[in-house]
């Protein structure tokens, strides 16, 4: 029986076999690398993309969710939105409707800490690296994710920041590229409400990991639970030669 095996095909199938095994993660060849080499190589990533992103406008669609309904908004805006290496994020309402209430509150204080924190001297306390994050391999330290080899990171804030989660961030296995935040912001940014869970995706526009996709899911005893969801289309980006 063991002769059937010497045949060329049957042994082309055995190698196709053990290829596709080693590919899906489970091979020595596909093990992670060690920790100090991806935190050197997300801190390198991040690094890049700040260094090369002189300015981009994209167009921002929020939609804000009460209760459990998530089909019906009750608030959106869509904004276009200009960042600028110099002066950080500027916004301009293209269109707003629903409740003057909830854009108030929530959407717009959105959009203000997001200008706050975009701003020279500021952003840099927000980056997803290692000087404001203590990174650990998660306990599944590989996942496939939008078609992409991703490895998993457990990440905990170094200070107590709304800009900051405890969570897990997921980075392109080849050129640590972030392709996935999820986790819970170590501080609250609205007094009604308790910190939020956030998720964001990202997608490499003109070479760079850009946010695609945003949700953030808070809530309070008072005033229930509230979503916001958000979009971002049509990236016109500006970039800086690399030195």
């Amino acid at each position: 029986m063991m002769e059937r095996w010497r045949h060329p095909l049957a042994r082309y199938i055995l190698v196709s076999l053990a290829l596709i095994f080693m590919d899906s993660g489970y091979g020595v060849a596909q093990q992670p690398p060690d920790i100090a080499t991806i935190v050197h190589g997300v801190d390198a990533s991040v690094k890049n993309r700040i260094d090369r992103l002189g300015s981009y406008t994209v167009n921002e669609h929020y939609a804000l969710f009460r209760g459990k309904d998530e089909t019906h908004p009750t608030a959106e805006m869509l904004v276009k939105t200009t960042y600028r290496k110099q002066t950080g994020k500027s916004y301009d309402i293209v269109s707003e409707s629903g409740s003057s209430f909830w854009r108030n509150e929530v959407l717009a204080t959105l959009l203000d800490n997001e200008k706050r924190m975009s701003l020279p001297g500021n952003v840099e306390t927000a980056l997803i690296n290692s000087s404001n994050y203590d990174l650990k391999l998660d306990s599944n330290a590989r996942e496939r994710l939008n078609g992409r080899d991703c490895l998993v990171l457990d990440i905990t804030p170094r200070r107590t920041s709304q800009f900051l989660f405890n969570g897990k961030l997921w980075v392109d296995a080849q050129d640590y590229a972030i392709v996935q935040l999820k986790g819970t912001a170590s501080k609250s940014a609205f007094f009604l409400a308790s910190a939020a869970q956030v998720s964001r995706q990202y997608g490499e526009i003109s070479g760079l990991p850009m946010a695609t996709h945003a949700e953030a899911v808070s809530g309070s005893t008072l005033l229930g639970q509230t979503v916001v969801k958000i979009d971002y289309t049509n990236y016109q980006l500006d970039l800086i030669p690399a030195s």
